[in-house]
C-alpha cells in the first residue's frame, strides 16, 4: 500500500490526499463493476480525494460512485460539482448559477452519491449570466445547512477569482477554498496569473488533466498511432512538433533521475506553491497504483532549476 499523505485544502480545515482520482471516467467508459473496481484500489492505495460532477457519464458517475462508497463515505474525501449541462429534464431552465438551480443539482447530487454531504461543491463553469453575488449566497446557505463542508470553482479566471473572494469577505458570505483549472507540464497558462493569485488567498489550487490526456504518461509515441480506446486515439494530431519535443526532453530528464515520466509530471506540480491535490484520472485499479507512486518523488531545488530550463 502507497503512502500518500494529505494536505490542507486551502483555508477549508479539510485535508486532501495530494493525489487525488479524476471520475470523468465513471459513466461514461466505465460500467458499475468497473468503476467499483478503480474506487477499490484507490482506497487501499489512500487515493481518497475523488473528484466527480453531475456531468460526468450525464449523472452516471455520481450514481455508480454512491453504490460503490456504501458504508465506507467517511474514508474519502468527495468533491462534486453543478454547472454544466446534464440530460435530466428535472433540473431547472434557470442559469446554472442561479439559487434555484444550485438547490435542485445539489439535492440530485445527494440523492446520487447516497450521501447527505458534499466535502467540497464547485461551480463548474460560471454561466456567464448569474452574478457571483447570488451564486455565493446560495453556497453559503448550502454550507450553513451542513450540505457541504466547503466551497471551490472551476473554470475562473484570475480576475474572477478575485471578485469572487472580494465580494465573499465584503458580504459576509463563505469563500471558495479552491479553485480547478488546467494545468500540466505542457499547458501551464495558470502559472502567470491563477496560481500566485490562489497562494496570495489561501486557496487550493487542483490542476485538471496534471498528464496532458496521457501525454505525459509515455503511452503515445511521436509517428506511432494513438493506442485504441486511449483519450487521444480520435484526434487527428495526437500533440504538436513543439509538445513532442518538450514530451521528449521530460522522457529523457526522468531517466536521468531514475523516475518515470508521470513522476515528474505530478512529482513537478505538486512542488508548485498553491496545488495541493493533483487529480488524474484511471480506467484501471493498475493506473491507481502508478498514481500514487508518484507523489513518492519530490524534485531538488537542482532538480527544478533543470525542469525550468527544459520548459522555459
Amino acid at each position: 500500500m502507497t503512502n500518500v499523505s494529505t494536505r490542507p485544502l486551502g483555508h477549508s480545515g479539510i485535508k486532501a490526499s495530494v493525489v487525488g482520482l479524476g471520475c470523468n471516467n465513471f459513466g461514461r467508459r466505465l460500467d458499475q463493476a468497473q468503476t467499483t473496481a478503480v474506487l477499490d484500489a484507490a482506497i487501499d492505495a489512500g487515493v481518497t480525494f475523488l473528484d466527480t460532477a453531475d456531468s460526468y457519464g450525464q449523472t452516471l458517475s455520481e450514481t455508480y460512485m454512491g453504490a460503490a462508497l456504501k458504508g465506507r463515505r467517511d474514508q474519502v474525501v468527495l468533491a462534486t460539482k453543478f454547472g454544466r449541462p446534464v440530460n435530466d429534464d428535472s433540473y431547472p431552465s434557470s442559469p446554472r448559477g442561479a439559487r434555484e438551480y444550485i438547490h435542485h443539482a445539489l439535492e440530485s447530487s445527494l440523492r446520487r452519491l447516497q450521501t447527505d454531504y458534499i466535502d467540497l461543491y464547485y461551480y463548474h463553469f460560471p454561466d456567464g449570466q448569474t452574478p457571483m453575488l447570488e451564486t455565493l449566497e446560495a453556497l453559503d446557505g448550502v454550507v450553513k445547512a451542513g450540505k457541504a463542508r466547503a466551497i471551490a470553482a472551476s473554470n475562473l479566471s484570475a480576475a474572477q477569482i478575485q471578485e469572487a473572494d472580494d465580494i465573499a469577505r465584503e458580504h459576509g458570505l463563505t469563500r471558495f477554498t479552491a479553485i480547478q483549472n488546467e494545468y500540466s507540464l505542457l499547458v501551464r497558462e495558470a502559472e502567470a496569473e491563477v496560481l500566485p493569485l490562489c497562494a496570495s488567498l489561501d486557496i487550493a489550487f487542483i490542476p485538471f488533466f496534471p498528464l496532458a490526456s496521457g501525454l505525459l504518461t509515455g503511452k503515445y509515441q511521436r509517428d506511432v498511432q494513438a493506442p485504441a480506446g486511449t483519450r487521444l486515439a480520435e484526434r487527428d494530431q495526437v500533440a504538436t512538433d513543439e509538445q513532442w519535443r518538450t514530451v521528449e526532453a521530460l522522457t529523457g530528464y526522468a531517466q536521468d533521475r531514475g523516475v518515470t515520466l508521470t513522476d515528474v509530471a505530478i512529482g513537478a506540480l505538486l512542488a508548485t506553491p498553491a496545488v495541493t491535490s493533483v487529480i488524474a484520472g484511471a480506467t484501471k485499479p493498475e493506473q491507481i497504483a502508478a498514481n500514487a507512486a508518484a507523489a513518492q518523488w519530490t524534485p531538488s531545488a537542482a532538480d527544478l532549476a533543470a525542469l525550468s530550463a527544459i520548459l522555459d
